[in-house]
């Protein structure tokens, strides 16, 4: 058994963060002594370890604790698992698209500079203030 600081650091999560995966029901309340210490046990820090591998693939809480219910069937087939991730690769693929897309306009952003000149003169700044034509066309959301 271990008291909260030392799940903290052996699952290299905050302690503030157990506290909120608690609070939200995504790991059980841990059992309390007569201290009104929290006390772990190694599954616990097994769960917590899991949960910080999955946010670290950026997999949304929502769907932690559907892998989380998956486990509890371990004779259940894991097609719902394999539609999970194909679902949070699909997001990653979209940002990554987008990522892209905001590179391709930062580099057409910083070509409208190309020396050290005074301010007015910015080709960067003087693109930020002007009205982009998509704006002009309406073609925008606010």
């Amino acid at each position: 058994m271990m008291r909260i600081g030392e799940l903290s650091t052996a699952a290299n999560v905050d302690v503030e963060t157990i506290r909120y995966y608690e609070k939200i029901g995504l790991m059980p309340a841990p059992e309390r002594g007569s201290n009104g210490y929290r006390s772990y046990s190694s599954r616990q820090l097994a769960q917590l370890t899991f949960i910080r591998h999955c946010r670290a693939l950026d997999i949304g809480l929502a769907d932690i604790r559907r892998l989380l219910e998956f486990s509890n069937h371990p004779d259940a087939s894991c097609g719902d698992i394999n539609h999970l991730i194909d679902e949070q690769l699909e997001r990653v693929r979209t940002r990554l698209e987008n990522l892209h897309s905001l590179e391709r306009q930062l580099q057409e952003l910083r070509s409208c500079c190309t020396g050290n000149l005074a301010m007015h003169g910015c080709g960067i700044l003087n693109e930020l203030t002007s009205t982009p034509a998509a704006i002009k066309a309406g073609t925008t959301q606010p």
